[in-house]
Order: C-alpha cells, then structure tokens, then sequence
C-alpha cells in the first residue's frame, strides 16, 4: 500500500489485446463479458440475502437509501434485457416503498424527495402506468428552486436540475417538463454564483459557490458537479452564457484548485492531496473536462481530462471501498468516460483492472461502508458500475452523468 487512501496500483498498464469491445455490438468481448457476468450475478445473489436485513431500510434517498436500490434494477432491466420484466417488478417494488416514506425536507435527486419521485416517473412509464407517470412528472415540476439555500449536486439545485433531466431523457414521449423549468433553476444556480461571486470580489470567476461556508471544489457539493450539470444543459444556455460565464468560470477551476499532481483540491485553499474520489478530486474533474471538451472543441480540455485518467490510475483503487462516490468503482467510471470522448481501448481496459479488483469484494481489507448496501457508498453501487461495463460506450455515472 503506499499511503493510507489507496492501494499500490497491481495491474499492468499496457492491454495484453489491442481489442475489447466487439464492433458490432458495442459490448465487450465474450471472454471479458462472460467473466462480468458471472461476478454481476454472484454479487447480486449476495445483495438480494442480505436486504431484507438491511438496518438502513427506512432511508429512502437514492444516495444511501431504498430508492437507490430502485436505480439499480432499472440500470439492470436495461443491461440485462434477458430478465428485464423481473429487474422492472423490482424497480417498481422499491419505489413503491421508498414513495411511503417521504417526508418534507430536501428535493434534490440524491439525497431528497425528488429522487424516489423521477425514478419511480421512469418506472411507472415502462409499466405502462401512463397516469401514475403523469403524476410524479407534475410533483417534479411544481418544486419551487427560489427557496433552495445551495446549488451543489447532493442538496442543491444542480441536483433538482438532474431530476428534471434525467426524467426528459428517459421518457422522451412526456411533454410536462417544459423548457422554462428547466430554465428557471439555471437562471436561480447562475444568478446565485454571480452574486456570491460579486460579493467575494477577489476571485477572477464569473461564478463562485459555497456549501457549509466552504469552497467545495469537487462534483458532489462544489463546482464540478454544478458546472457539469450547466454544461449538460447547454442548449438551455445562450451563447453569452457559454462563452463569458460558463467557459471562464471552468478555466477558473482549472487554474485555481489543479494542485501539483494533477489532482484537485477539495475545497478553496486546501493543501491536501489525499482525496482522489468522484465527490472530490480528479475522478469527478474528468466528466467537467470532457463535457467542456464536446462544447467548446478545445483540446485543453480534452488534455486535461487525460491528465485526471493518469491520477486515477495510479491512486484510484481506494482504501475506502468499492463504491461509487467514494470508491473503486467509481473511479472507473472516469476511464469509461475517456473511452466515450477517446475511443481508445486503453480505457476500457482500465475499467476492466479495477472492475476486476471489485469482483473481489470485501477481501482486500477495505473500510467497511456505513451503508453497506447502498448505491453510493456500498454495494449496489458496485453492482450497478459492473453492469453498466458490458457496453462501456453506454455506460453513464448515474445520477449525474447523461451525455456520451
């Protein structure tokens, strides 16, 4: 081990094969299929024992909770087709549930109402409940963003925002969600930057946002998740938007919080360099990269995202677990993304190294999750990241990743 955060990485970094992935299907190859495969069933046998015992059962977010145990059946029906009835009944089940247990309180997709709420939208529409779709998209829209404290993604608006588009995506036939909600929550997340930025008046950044009276850098409570979510709106933006707000402010992130390694701070003036998870550091830095890199086509970006790939192999199979938001399945989702925007196999192999480290779960001697069988921290997460590997140009970080 060479620190305390991550493990040495064991893994060869040159592809023994020049190919993975099958061009055809777009699927990787049957060997490397076949073996996902087999670790996806064994990991959601021991998933399926282990619920009904599960001490978190009254959690209903997607991030900790049973709604995320929704998401990963839905993501199952999709890259399992062969028992997609099954994986959607399930869906279903957990949404149900989670729908019960809602209290007032926060509405973001993560951690909120709005997460049991858009799923169970999705789920509902591929049950043919056309009315009960209809009439979570409605509850969706009527969330009031002027009141919202934050913009960050987990209690935010930026996570308000994903629920919104998450839903228009999935459910392409719906007309409810129209361009002005959407419009509506990018004006509030925009107009809250600029004025906390007009405030602070010594930072060179159009935008500027603070969680808990901190700075937060990363994508889950600080600029990357917020900057990402604009960006997968850009046809909502205008060109002046883009251009002298949106870019400036990403250049800004770039300049400011890259520490030396090529990792990013944690948060405005941090002088660690121990944090290389999705919610801060580099894994999460990848997606604003790559997404800046499609808008605007400059290859400083698109170098910069590379850069990021390079942290995570060498210090992204964490000690801290298996999971998505802070864990060695999530980083692997930064390779997928590379593969997305690169086409190189290169990536996918990676995914493949650390996907292979996952099949062993448990058995390296990991921090065990405080909710071992969550989407973000534990293990249906994990499951979810193996699942989502089978066709690596589909693949997307859920909860806050849509574009490819």
């Amino acid at each position: 081990m060479s620190d305390e955060r991550h493990f040495a990485n064991p893994f060869c970094d040159s592809p023994p094969t020049p190919q993975l992935v099958d061009a055809g299907s777009g699927q990787l190859l049957d060997e490397h299929k076949q073996k996902l495969l087999q670790n996806v069933a064994k990991l959601l046998t021991y998933f399926e024992k282990q619920v009904p015992r599960d001490p978190n059962a009254g959690d209903y977010s997607v991030y900790t909770g049973i709604a995320g145990y929704a998401y990963l059946y839905l993501q199952l029906s999709e890259t399992l087709p062969e028992n997609r009835n099954t994986y959607i009944e399930a869906a279903y089940n957990w949404c149900e549930r989670a729908l019960r247990l809602i209290r007032s309180g926060k509405s973001t997709f993560l951690c909120g109402s709005l997460g049991p709420i858009a799923l169970s939208a999705v789920v509902y529409h591929k049950k043919s409940m056309a009315d009960k779709s209809v009439e979570m998209i409605k509850r969706l829209v009527a969330i009031d963003t002027s009141r919202e404290q934050y913009d960050e993604m987990l209690y935010g608006r930026a996570g308000i925002l994903y629920a919104l588009l998450f839903v228009k995506k999935a459910i392409a036939t719906q007309t409810i969600i129209e361009d002005r909600h959407i419009r509506n929550i990018i004006e509030h997340i925009i107009k809250s930057g600029q004025k906390t930025a007009q405030k602070e008046g010594k930072h060179s950044s159009p935008l500027y946002y603070y969680w808990h009276d901190s700075a937060y850098v990363g994508a889950a409570h600080g600029f990357i998740g917020i900057l990402c979510m604009l960006l997968e709106c850009k046809e909502y933006l205008t060109n002046d938007e883009l251009s002298h707000i949106v870019r400036p402010t990403i250049d800004f992130i770039h300049r400011t919080f890259r520490m030396k390694s090529g990792n990013y701070m944690s948060s405005a003036g941090s002088k660690s360099d121990r944090l290389v998870h999705w919610c801060h550091g580099a894994p999460g830095a990848i997606f604003l990269f790559c997404l800046a890199y499609q808008v605007f086509q400059d290859k400083m970006y698109l170098n910069e995202a590379i850069s990021c790939g390079e942290v995570i192999w060498q210090r992204g199979i964490l000690k801290k677990g298996y999971g998505i938001c802070h864990g060695t399945a999530g980083n692997a989702y930064a390779f997928l993304r590379l593969y997305q925007l690169t086409n190189d196999e290169k990536y996918v192999y990676r995914a493949l190294k650390f996907a292979e480290w996952c099949y062993d779960y448990g058995q390296h001697g990991c921090r065990t999750p405080d909710r071992p069988l969550s989407l973000f921290e534990g293990l249906a997460g994990t499951i979810y990241f193996l699942s989502d590997l089978i066709t690596p140009a589909n693949a997307r970080f859920p909860a806050f990743q849509l574009s490819i």
